[in-house]
């Protein structure tokens, strides 16, 4: 598994959560001109015209903006990247050592076999791809989202970057089953570059076939949707598509090898560029090439930053040690880390939930000395010195984070040690994380008070048995009192707004994956229905048990990494 934690630069560059995207009709007096400009990146050019005006008769600032309805008129863009950043010479598809560049041209390979729509996000097909819902259903579709068609103006690419395995460099790694189709200017002026993922080899593909299998792709797709829903920045999932084509895997690395079905997700990001991107161009010396990206980076994503001041890699590392310590709590606060239990590769426990802080310093650390040949002696000072603040960085966020959770308003003295207390009895009665917080918002303060836990408060109820339950209970109760003009109404609704119900587990993607590979796909459906609002009560969940105790049969699922 490639150290991605806290990577991407799009979850870097916007604000914590991501702003929403709402639709919204865009008339042309709201946009440049009266005519559509040929810009660098891909729109969709539907209009909307008047129903008693012709269209000779009506001047194009009148017209209006809608969701288009085929993929006739609707086109990417790769120019504003590769006008600027430099291509592999080398137009032959063939895995190989490539140097002096930030992208090879790399098309998809079709699949042989038929094509299936498992699942589409219409929130990122309407909000973000100013898509109908309805062009889902059409054979372009299916075939963009496949790679077997590409639409006007792309030129696909893999992206050539480097990056470390389990703390150990790995040298040249690269999108080895992945390509970047191209950006997406959509009308609310934001770009949006689509990835397709598990769409066949490149370059960079070393001893891989190219594919992603069904059961990866299942997880990926529900999981990039889910912790949108959270609030949490990531890549979105914009469709899932599986084929009849077979893919032969090694699932946990034992010589079992099984046939399975080969799958490709369409992701979309503000951009895809990762800390790696930078690594391998100081690894290997093109330092031209290094400050070229840095360059576009800060221009493109990080507009607080000015491209023409000398200390700006310093300010872009400030800014990516800031949102880096924010995001990682974030994902603490909801429980999430790459591997829970971690996967059959992760021997060291390297990637444990416990460890997700300090793998995020870890990156911070090479992402600096990657910046190191660029900047001057002043410079490497102040940018080590704000490396040292990402520890008070992270634990004020996590801090202030766990402490909403609880519903505790204002500052007190004791609150760290009244957090710590209940994640000590919560990891040692190896209570249920989410519903743990959950079932605190719920439960009143009267119930508490008498430790009277009904047994629907299940989580809460496993932590009660342990014997200092009472004595965290007792304080917690007191903090309470300490809020000033509140209630307990108040309390639980509040809480209720930050602790979710529902968050994808691995035994419910599991549970979704084999139906899946049985062509039954209803509780795919079900997950991201589920998981698009998961502050929210659902009946359906309730009956599937999305709020209860693991099941038994769960207990001992692993993963790895090409789960």
């Amino acid at each position: 598994m490639t150290q991605r934690i806290g990577l991407l630069f799009c979850c870097l560059t916007r604000g914590l959560p991501c702003p929403p995207l709402f639709l919204l009709g865009v008339t042309c007096h709201a946009v440049v001109g009266c005519s559509l400009l040929p810009g660098l990146e891909g729109s969709a050019r539907l209009w909307r015209l008047s129903s008693n005006v012709s269209h000779y008769e009506l001047g194009s600032c009148e017209t209006e903006a809608k969701l288009a309805l085929s993929l006739d008129f609707w086109t990417l863009s790769s120019e504003n990247l590769i006008a600027v950043l430099p291509v592999d010479p080398v137009k032959e598809n063939y895995v190989r050592k490539v140097k002096n560049c930030i992208f090879s041209i790399a098309f998809p390979t079709p699949f042989k076999s038929r094509v299936r729509l498992v699942a589409v996000s219409k929130e990122v097909l309407e909000d973000i791809l100013d898509l109908d819902l309805s062009v889902s259903e059409t054979d372009d579709f299916i075939q963009l989202v496949s790679g077997e068609k590409i639409v006007s103006g792309s030129i696909p690419l893999a992206h050539r970057y480097g990056g470390h395995q389990f703390g150990i460099w790995a040298g040249q790694l690269g999108d080895g089953r992945a390509h970047f189709l191209g950006i997406y200017m959509n009308r609310q002026g934001e770009k949006w570059e689509l990835q397709l993922k598990g769409s066949g080899k490149t370059p960079y593909s070393r001893n891989g076939d190219g594919r992603a299998v069904l059961r990866s792709s299942v997880r990926e797709f529900l999981c990039s949707e889910a912790m949108h829903s959270l609030g949490i920045p990531t890549s979105r999932a914009a469709s899932l598509v599986v084929s009849d084509d077979e893919v032969w895997r090694d699932q946990f690395y034992n010589g079992n090898v099984v046939k399975e079905r080969g799958a490709v997700v369409l992701r979309v990001a503000k951009s895809w560029f990762r800390i790696g991107s930078l690594e391998i161009l100081a690894h290997y010396g093109e330092l031209d090439l290094l400050r070229t990206l840095l360059d576009f980076i800060i221009r493109e994503h990080f507009p607080s930053v000015k491209v023409t001041e000398p200390n700006r890699y310093v300010d872009f590392f400030s800014i990516v040690v800031s949102k880096t310590a924010q995001l990682i709590a974030l994902w603490m606060s909801v429980g999430f880390a790459h591997d829970f239990v971690p996967n059959t590769s992760d021997d060291e426990r390297r990637y444990k939930i416990g460890n997700q802080a300090n793998v995020g310093m870890f990156n911070l650390n090479k992402l600096l000395q990657a910046l190191n040949p660029l900047l001057d002696p002043r410079q490497k000072q102040l940018a080590a010195q704000i490396l040292e603040g990402y520890p008070v960085l992270y634990y004020t966020r996590f801090r202030d984070l766990f402490k909403a959770k609880l519903g505790l308003l204002g500052e007190r003295k004791g609150d760290d040690d009244l957090i710590a207390f209940l994640l000590h009895l919560m990891e040692k009665t190896e209570a249920d994380f989410t519903m743990t917080f959950r079932q605190l918002s719920e439960i009143t303060q009267s119930q508490l008070e008498e430790l009277n836990i009904p047994q629907q408060f299940w989580a809460l109820k496993m932590i009660s048995e342990h014997k200092l339950f009472p004595a965290w209970v007792s304080q917690y109760l007191l903090r309470l009192k300490s809020n000033m003009n509140d209630s307990d109404s108040e309390r639980r609704k509040r809480m209720t707004t930050v602790n979710p119900r529902y968050v994808l587990k691995n035994w419910m993607a599991e549970s979704a994956v084999r139906k899946a590979e049985r062509n039954d796909f209803s509780e795919v459906c079900l997950l991201q229905h589920v998981l698009q609002h998961p502050f929210q009560k659902h009946s359906a969940a309730e009956k599937a048990g999305y709020s209860s105790p693991t099941p038994s049969w769960a207990k001992d699922l692993r993963v790895s990494c090409s789960s």
